[in-house]
């Protein structure tokens, strides 16, 4: 059965286009835009938040980019979530990214290049950066020593991580503080699955 991912590729439903390509599953991805799609009575059904991305895989309908992406690793690629205590460890990357780097990353962001230039703060973008900045020290420290968060082998944690920090890298968010983040997301963003993501999404 063939997996729905609605949403549009350049928005947080890149992660989840990214994961199901480190998956293998067979998916589609039904586009539905940040204003109108998401108010479709069709949509309600799917995600009652009206919001983008969200998922349909059989009975099953979710929303929340970084868990459907565990939700679809657990299906197609459970070889990302290493054994024993792995899946507690990708638990944690992935609550610490989306409650800790998300919300600094995008008031750098929407401050910087998102928002019509009259409406961004300046103070705000500037407390978004330097509180990202804080958790790029995070991953500067933790990444000594190893190619990945978890060790030799690219995880679901590394799948979580660097597509929330897509954003940053993309948008050419200084790293040379960082050298050991930047290399790391040079290779999780290089990978096949990865690129083929970034294609979609660098085209829309």
């Amino acid at each position: 059965m063939t997996i729905k991912i609605y949403g549009i590729a350049k928005s947080r439903a890149f992660r989840c286009l990214w994961a199901a390509e480190e998956a293998g599953v067979a998916y589609e991805l039904v586009s539905t835009d940040f204003t109108t799609g998401v108010k479709a009575p069709s949509f309600a059904s799917v995600n009652p938040n009206a919001k983008i991305p969200a998922m349909q895989d059989g009975d099953l309908r979710m929303w929340e980019s970084l868990a459907i992406n565990l939700h679809l690793v657990r299906k197609g690629a459970p070889a990302l979530i290493p054994a024993g205590d792995g899946l507690s460890l990708v638990e944690m990357w992935t609550l610490w990214v989306a409650t800790e780097v998300e919300p600094a990353q995008s008031a750098w962001g929407y401050n910087t290049y998102l928002y019509p230039p009259e409406k961004r703060d300046a103070k705000a973008a500037a407390a978004g950066a330097a509180a990202l900045r804080d958790r790029l020290a995070v991953l500067e420290r933790v990444l000594d020593g190893r190619d990945y968060l978890l060790g030799s082998s690219f995880s679901a944690a590394d799948l979580n991580v660097a597509s929330v920090l897509y954003s940053a890298w993309a948008n050419k968010f200084d790293l040379a503080s960082y050298p050991r983040v930047k290399a790391w997301l040079d290779r999780c963003l290089a990978r096949p699955a990865a690129m083929r993501a970034r294609a979609m999404r660098e085209a829309a």
